[in-house]
Order: structure tokens, then sequence, then C-alpha cells
């Protein structure tokens, strides 16, 4: 008599899950590599005004193609998807590493973020597709180690790369890993599925991502660019809130949905999105912001800014692993966010009060409360959500809730970077530090507001029972 519940942990799920988890160690990766690059690239191929495309065309365009891969898996299976996306993560990999010009190096990276995009939301749908509810919690340490190993793997690996070699190299990178992942994934993925005969929403997909390129422009170009109040600003506004009502209209009539409107419905669906979009400014303000305040204000070598983060990166893993446990046995996990949401908004509120003499030891503590809030919160979003929907709407739920968190990210990048650039520009060489200590303090000043709001959030979870089978 045959029985629910999978294998726990066997080969026949950790061999695929390797496979998919190297996909998301790409798109983690070409995350942070790129950053410390950045200089050389100015240096060789100009454009300055432009620069910060680099990075924002790419986070860009996999928060905005993240849903639409999420769709695709859902209605022509996971493992075509996530060869697609590889394929496409590489083919702008190489486009990237021999751009000749700003212009299409920027095209390159347009082509690995819908690329990344993909492999993000399919890594998370397939643990959906493999692993029940109940034991999903086992593998946020394997996806923790991934985010961990991106993070402070990225920075350093890409100032290795450029400095002994060239900053195409932080792109040519991607082509082993990228090829290791197309066989592994071919080879040892093999998730059944039924196709379903449907039309994919096109006209939604359009719809939804000019309302997120207007709200991420907003955010890069208000303040900076152009005033905030600028007729500028105010038809970015007028075009992300039309497009946004227009996707809505076009999700309740589509006889297949991109994003299903039924998924919102759910409570804590919607809570585990706000939580995502938590999750997202917490990380990008962290792993941006922190190296750079212990690099100009505390003294500490640029060389090494990449090992800063493991205060947090650490207790992210460890916070993880135990959270799983948790989860695996009691079946129960709202305690989980409410904790990891008030670990944030506390080790926000400490961040806040840093100033030209707070020590490095003293940040490495605080920095430790943001690693558990992280750990505590990250991956756990996606599990709520998927164990909020039908099964049928795992890859929409999985990719509208990877998409809040990379959206929220970006979002947050671009209004803390007007921040940092309101209280550093004009300043000398001498009266910077302060300047940088002011605008890290009101950076997480807003993020301590956020983070009580994903506490409330958090607190408003209704504690279904983890389901025990796939």
């Amino acid at each position: 008599m045959t029985t629910e519940t999978p294998p726990r942990t066997t080969p026949n799920v950790r061999l695929p899950m390797l496979g998919v988890l190297f996909g998301l160690l790409l798109a983690m990766l070409d995350n942070f590599i790129v950053g410390t690059a950045l200089p050389s690239v100015l240096n060789e191929l100009g454009g300055a005004p432009v620069l910060s495309w680099v990075v924002t065309a790419y986070t860009l365009t996999a928060a905005a193609t993240t849903p639409i891969w999420g769709k695709l898996g859902d209605l022509y299976g996971r493992k075509r998807m996530i060869l697609t996306a590889v394929g496409l993560f590489v083919v702008g990999s190489v486009l990237a590493a021999i751009a000749p010009t700003m212009g299409m190096l920027i095209g390159a990276r347009v082509v690995q973020g819908i690329g990344a995009g993909g492999l993000a939301v399919s890594a998370f749908a397939v643990i959906g597709d493999l692993v029940p509810p109940r034991e999903r919690g086992k593998y946020q340490g394997m996806v923790a180690i991934v985010v961990a190993a991106g993070t402070i793997g990225g920075p350093l690996l890409g100032g290795f790369l450029t400095d002994a070699l060239s900053w195409r190299w932080a792109f040519l990178i991607n082509l082993p890993l990228g090829i290791l992942t197309l066989v592994w994934v071919a080879l040892s993925l093999h998730v059944k599925h039924e196709r379903r005969r449907a039309r994919i929403d096109w006209i939604g997909a359009m719809l939804l991502v000019v309302s997120l390129s207007a709200v991420v422009l907003i955010s890069t170009w208000a303040g900076s660019a152009f005033p905030w109040f600028s007729p500028q600003a105010i038809a970015l506004v007028v075009v992300a809130v039309v497009s946004l009502a227009a996707f809505v209209w076009q999700e309740r009539r589509a006889p297949e949905p991109l994003l299903p409107l039924r998924i919102f419905a759910t409570r804590n669906f919607t809570m585990a999105a706000v939580l995502a979009l938590v999750s997202g400014v917490i990380l990008f303000a962290c792993v941006l912001y922190l190296p750079l305040f212990q690099q100009n204000v505390q003294g500490v070598s640029a060389s090494v800014s990449g090992l800063l983060l493991l205060p947090m990166m650490i207790p992210v893993v460890i916070a993880s692993q135990v959270a799983g446990r948790i989860m695996s046995v009691t079946g129960r996990y709202k305690i989980l966010p409410i904790i990891g949401t008030a670990s944030a908004v506390l080790g926000s509120v400490l961040l806040a009060t840093m100033t030209t003499t707070t020590p490095v030891a003293l940040t490495a503590c605080f920095m430790v409360l943001m690693g558990i809030a992280s750990g505590l919160t990250q991956q756990m979003t996606t599990t709520i959500a998927q164990n909020s929907v039908e099964h049928r709407d795992i890859g929409a739920a999985s990719g509208a809730v990877t998409m809040v968190r990379t959206a929220g990210g970006s979002i947050a990048v671009a209004i803390f970077g007007s921040i940092y650039a309101a209280h550093t520009s004009g300043l000398a060489t001498g009266a910077l530090e302060p300047g940088i200590a002011a605008s890290v303090s009101q950076i997480f000043v807003i993020v301590a507001v956020v983070a009580a709001l994903g506490l409330a959030a958090a607190l408003t979870l209704r504690e279904t029972p983890l389901r025990g089978t796939r």
C-alpha cells in the first residue's frame, strides 16, 4: 500500500536539488560580483553617467521577468525553464565579457537579468515540486549557504579576478558553472509535469514589466537626475499607477493569468509577500552599506570587504538550519518570522545609532541580529507562500514572492543611494566620514520602520499546518 509521504532526504532529491542550487548560485554571485569590477569597467569603457545601469539593468529585468518564468514553469515544466534560463544567463555573460562599449555591456546585463529571474524562481518552485512543505525547512539551510556564498564570495571573487586578470573575467567565470548546471540539471532533474493547454498572458506580462520599470526608475532618478516633484517624476508615477491598474484588470479577465489574483485572497500569501519585501530591503541595505561604512568610516581595508559580512552571514546559515529543523519536527512556523522581524527591528535601531566613533566589533555584534533576522524570514516566506496555494499555482506564488523580494531590494537600493548622495555630495575628503555615518544612520532608521511592518505582518499570520505531502 502506498503512502503519501515521500522519502525524507534521499539521493533522488539531493542530486537534482544540487543542480538547482548551482543555478541559484549563478544568479546570487552575479548580483554582487560586478560591484568590485565597476571602477575598472569605467576606466576602460567610460560612460560614468550610466554606470549604475550595469547593476540596475540586471536587477530590474530579474525582478520584472520572475513571475513570467514562474508561470511558464507551471504551464510547460520546471526543467525546461531552468535549462532555458541558464542558457540565457550564459549567453548574457559571454556578451558582457566581450562588450566593446558601455551600451552593449548594459544590453548584455539585460539578457543576464532575464536569465537570472528564471534561475531564482525555478529554484524555489522545484523545491516546491520535489519536497512537501513540512520537509522544505531542511533545505532552507542549503539555500542560505548559497545566499551567503554569493553575498560574500561575489565581491571577493570579483575583486580578485579584476586585479589578477581583467573585469571581463567577472563574467567569464559564469561559463564553467553555467555549463555544469546545464549538464547536471539535464541529467538529474526529473519532475513529472502534465502540460496544460493555455495561452501565455503576454499582455499582463508587458503591463507588469512597465509598472515595475517605472517604479524602479522613479526610485533611481527622482531626487538625483531630476527633482521629486518634477514633470518627469510625475509622469513616471502616472505610468506606474496606470499600468498597475491595467495589469490588475487584465489578470481578472485573462483565461490563464500571469499572477492569478486568487493567490492574494489568502491572508498568509499576502503576509508572505510583505515579509519577502522586508527581507529584500534588509539584505540589500546590509550587504551594500555596512561594508561601505566599515571601510570609509571605521578604516577597514577594502580588500577584505566581503569578509566584513561574516558576522551577518554565519547567523543566516545557522538560523536557517534551526528554523528548518523546527518546521520539520513540529510543522509550526509562525513564531520564526516573528522572532526574525523583531530581531531586525532591534538590529536596525542599533545600527542607526552608529557614529564615526563606533568600533568595528560593536558593529559586528549588531550585524549578528540582522543575520538572525534574515535567516528566520528570507527563506520562510517562500515556504509560507507555497503552503498557501494549490499546487498548480506554486510557480506563480514562488515567482510573486521572489519578484517582491528582488523589486523591494532594488527600490530600496535606489532610495538609499539618494540618501547617501544627499549626505556626501560636495563634501571634502576630510568631512566625508560624518556624512557617510549620517547617511547610514538614516538608512537604518528606514530599515527599522520596514522591519516593524514585517513584524506586524508576521503577527497576523494564520498558522496553517504544513502539508506532509507534495
